[in-house]
């Protein structure tokens, strides 16, 4: 019996016919027992991946994410059919508490950190649900200053008072003290300067290539999130209209006109843009 080494393109296959890290599945929503939100979502995240949903504000991008982590009961939302599948089990019925136990954790829109706290402090509270002792979670609290090493600088300042950008490297520090498999990112790039942005987005490259940390991101900056995400799906109005190869996608005429501001052309502006006609085939 001889020893086989898989090919390249062996190992291609094997991925693309992996079950996915994650599974949405013709999801619905509702708020309110009455306003549907999302109409038959679905789509999958593979295991170290990191993939984007894009859309305009109001696509359903963060209930879609709130779904997947059970956060629509607070605001009076629920999954009213389809299902929600990690690491290949039923989800959408478990609590906020055991989706971060099993490794799933969701970094909110808006660079929520609890303000009255020190930047520290508020990274020790990601910690809160391990059960692998102080030294354990001491060395994470290291690596995660080697990620963000502005943190370190600022460990004892009050989290209120620190910069947007700041807040936002502190809210993904405190997820990664969770040990997490998968982020749910919320609009990363929401009120920060452009350079930050690219910061953020290298800091999330980094940590799905060396600490194989799978991401799921809701981003409006389509562009930069194209960049790095390496597929992406395109909501509008509650449903996928559009979804493909991040590369792919970066050279599609409908992606470029719709949510680039560019088309043939040349560059349109926003109002062009929105009230430009769609083609039927863009939302068939």
């Amino acid at each position: 019996m001889t020893d086989h080494t898989p090919t390249l393109e062996e190992g291609v296959e094997a991925a693309s016919t992996a079950a996915p890290l994650l599974s949405v599945n013709s999801v619905e929503v509702i708020y309110n027992h009455v306003i549907l939100v999302l109409k038959g979502v679905s789509f999958d995240v593979p295991e170290g991946g990191i993939v984007a949903l894009l859309g305009a504000n109001g696509a359903g991008k963060t209930t879609t994410l709130k779904a997947i982590s059970n956060l629509l009961r607070a605001e009076r939302g629920e999954v009213t059919k389809g299902s929600i599948e990690y690491l290949g089990e039923r989800i959408d019925r478990l609590s906020p508490h055991d989706l971060v136990k099993r490794g799933v954790i969701q970094v909110m829109e808006g660079r929520h950190c609890f303000e009255h706290l020190t930047v520290e402090e508020n990274l020790m509270t990601g910690a809160y649900t391990r059960r692998d002792g102080a030294a354990a979670v001491k060395q994470d609290l290291e690596k995660v200053y080697t990620y963000f090493p502005r943190l370190k600088e600022r460990f004892k300042s009050q989290a209120g008072y620190t910069s947007g950008g700041e807040q936002q490297m502190t809210a993904i520090g405190r997820a990664l003290m969770a040990r997490p498999k998968m982020i749910l990112l919320d609009e990363p790039s929401m009120g920060l300067a452009p350079q930050l942005v690219e910061e953020i987005f290298e800091i999330v490259a980094q940590l799905n290539r060396d600490e194989g940390v799978t991401f799921l991101l809701a981003e409006q900056n389509t562009n930069m999130a194209l960049r790095y995400a390496r597929y992406g799906y395109i909501l509008e109005n509650g449903r996928v209209v559009l979804d493909g190869e991040a590369s792919v996608l970066r050279e599609n005429a409908d992606v470029k006109e719709f949510y680039l501001g560019l088309s043939s052309g040349g560059r349109k502006s926003y109002r062009d843009v929105k009230h430009y006609k769609r083609r039927k085939r863009w939302l068939a």
